[in-house]
């Protein structure tokens, strides 16, 4: 992933963004789903996904399907970072590789995309243990972003 260095302005505000992730995904973007948008950039995000007992799963650690949604969750805002509100933008190829045990603490994802094309993004997502610096998970990912229609 690039440094800060290159990180420009996202087409939509933190705010515009907040708000259109609350309208359109309530279900996930509420209080209580402990979800969190921490930056924004064009075509880069940093999510946080609160820790909660519920996400462990036996053996101790955060299920896989926690990190597998927080991943694909930080890579639809670092798309959406960079094409705006389009609520039909959807994972079309989600993989992901454990690498070590996070934590009992937040995961946090920062997403980049590696090419946004038309109809295509790509990109590449790394979850660490909030205040770790190792990777727990890294995934890669493609969406679909759908025709536009002609107003």
């Amino acid at each position: 992933m690039n440094g800060p260095e290159t990180r420009g302005k996202p087409v939509l505000s933190h705010a515009e963004l907040e708000a259109f992730l609350r309208a359109e995904f309530p279900q996930a973007f509420n209080g209580a789903s402990g979800l969190s948008v921490e930056e924004i950039w064009h075509g880069r995000a940093r999510v946080r996904q609160a820790y909660r007992e519920a996400f462990v799963r036996p053996g101790g650690t955060i299920s896989g399907p926690t990190m597998m949604a927080l991943a694909d969750v930080a890579m639809y805002i670092a798309v959406l970072s960079a094409i705006g509100p389009v609520p039909l933008a959807v994972t079309t190829q989600l993989s992901i590789n454990f690498l070590r045990r996070p934590a009992a603490a937040d995961l946090v994802a920062e997403a980049e995309l590696m090419k946004l094309g038309k109809r295509l993004a790509v990109g590449e997502v790394a979850i660490r243990s909030a205040g770790g610096a190792d990777l727990v998970a890294h995934a890669t990912s493609t969406y679909s972003i759908p025709r536009q229609q002609d107003g």
